[in-house]
């Protein structure tokens, strides 16, 4: 691949979210923020006059991408636009520390949610707009859209559409990858607008209710309140957004199977009835363990399904700080660090199919001790899973260990408490936002030391693209031909 075909299609994914800067502009003349205006506008008008020129120039070549290409084009995609995205709120001043600026977009666009901002009511509003708006992009993924909508870019889609979605497994449900990524994009749409909808009913503002539609489709959690969801004391509200955490948790292909009439799809996916049994579990579970906190039932049901919900599906909004819970229910949400939502969905984390295959190849490894000349194989969805994918997900499990492990020596390095150092690992790489000690669900992280926010904004990368295409770049094999 060439450097003009690559930057070709860097300039093409960086004019999109440049398009996308139309709806903070739009609230900046609304709410008469003149001044915020030219750190929407400029680099607006520079990234899409980039994106028309290069794409003009190459319109009659086609690009082949290589597996290696498709990792560094995706890697760079998404580096590029935590840069990008970072230029409003430093240049309008909103967040004056370079570093800062940067956190906020990569914790954005990885659907993180770790904001370092105390008062983030003291934001713009067309700030606080654009930083849920980059949740939105990166819950579905910035190279998904670009492919949804680019189909004259000329580019293998599909290896792209690996290099970044989620899960062992990834393929196209219909024939062509660019119908794919647009169904899937056209669900998301409607997933959006349905939550936007629901919220002003239950006594949001619009502009509220789409910050939170924003980031809760896209389990994001950057909200324009101090207390989060929590501010609105709203039991409507809570119900909502619990509804639609757990719904974006789900592989969003099983939506694309519901609207074809393929029930029986649905019904045989083994990660799906997975993650149904575990929300019905850690909800019983956490609501009886804080029954005597709450005082009652359906007060604690309340605040228990609303937190399984945002940290299962790592989305990090919060009615409540989890930290003060009794024990047994902080257990419970300190295990919901380690699972995430389903593989093709909008969560972050290691995924329930990965555990799912781990559970069924160890059953194996029992009933191979008890019949040792028997041939035995994991199912799922009623079929038998290929051999690789349990390789698969171990090669992925050891290296989710090791970032986690790095990650937590890196917070102990900065003087941070081995119980704030390891689920901040957990949070970063999980990309859940809270965690527990001093960066619990009260707390930001911008009192961090600017060496631990750079590797944990590497953590927050690595994490969201599924390890793999950020790491290889540290393997030597990579460059050699």
């Amino acid at each position: 691949m060439s450097l003009f075909s690559f930057l070709r299609i860097e300039f093409s994914i960086l004019g999109i979210i440049a398009a996308t800067f139309v709806f903070p502009v739009a609230a900046a003349l609304c709410y008469k923020e003149y001044a915020v205006l030219p750190a929407f506008l400029v680099p607006m008008a520079v990234a899409v006059a980039l994106a028309l020129v290069f794409f003009v120039a190459g319109k009659k070549k086609k690009i082949t991408l290589s597996t290696r290409g498709a990792f560094v084009v995706v890697a760079f995609a998404w580096i590029f636009a935590c840069l990008f995205g970072s230029i409003p709120f430093y240049f309008s001043r909103s967040i004056p520390s370079y570093i800062d600026a940067l956190w906020e977009s990569v914790s954005g666009f990885t659907t993180t949610g770790a904001t370092i901002l105390g008062d983030v009511e003291s934001l713009p509003n067309s700030i606080n707009l654009w930083r849920t708006e980059t949740h939105w992009l990166g819950g579905m993924g910035i190279v998904a859209l670009t492919v949804a909508l680019f189909p004259l870019l000329g580019v293998g889609g599909f290896q792209l559409i690996k290099a970044e979605t989620t899960g062992p497994e990834k393929g196209k449900f219909t024939p062509k990858i660019t119908n794919t990524a647009k169904a899937l994009w056209t669900i998301y749409i409607l997933f959006t607008c349905l939550e936007l909808v629901l919220l002003k009913i239950a006594g949001m503002s619009f502009y509220d209710a789409l910050l939170h539609s924003f980031s809760t489709v896209g389990t994001g959690g950057f909200s324009n309140r101090n207390a989060s969801i929590g501010a609105y004391n709203s039991v409507a509200i809570d119900a909502i957004c619990t509804v639609f955490m757990f719904l974006a948790g789900i592989n969003f292909t099983l939506y694309f199977y519901l609207l074809s009439g393929k029930i029986q799809e649905i019904r045989d996916n083994t990660e799906f009835k997975v993650y149904i049994g575990m929300i019905f579990v850690f909800v019983l579970g956490i609501t009886f363990a804080n029954l005597q906190h709450y005082g009652g039932f359906l007060k604690s049901l309340r605040f228990s399904s609303f937190q399984t919900a945002t940290i299962i599906s790592t989305t990090g909004f919060a009615t409540a700080d989890y930290t003060f819970w009794p024990p047994l229910a902080q257990a419970f949400i300190f295990f919901l660090f380690f699972t995430g939502g389903c593989s093709g969905s909008t969560s972050g984390g290691v995924k329930i199919i990965r555990w799912v295959v781990f559970a069924k190849q160890a059953n194996n490894e029992f009933l191979k001790t008890l019949h040792p000349h028997g041939v035995f194989s994991i199912r799922l969805n009623n079929r038998a899973g290929r051999k690789d994918i349990v390789f698969n997900v171990a090669a992925f499990m050891t290296l989710y260990l090791l970032l986690l492990v790095v990650t937590t020596l890196f917070g102990a390095a900065a003087n941070l408490d081995l119980g704030t150092a390891f689920t901040g690992a957990l949070s970063m790489v999980g990309n859940v936002g809270p965690a527990y000690g001093l960066l619990g669900p009260s707390c930001n992280y911008g009192f961090l030391p600017a060496a631990l926010k750079g590797w944990y904004m590497f953590a927050m990368l690595a994490g969201r693209l599924e390890l793999y295409t950020m790491i290889i770049f540290f393997f030597p094999e990579f460059y050699k031909k």
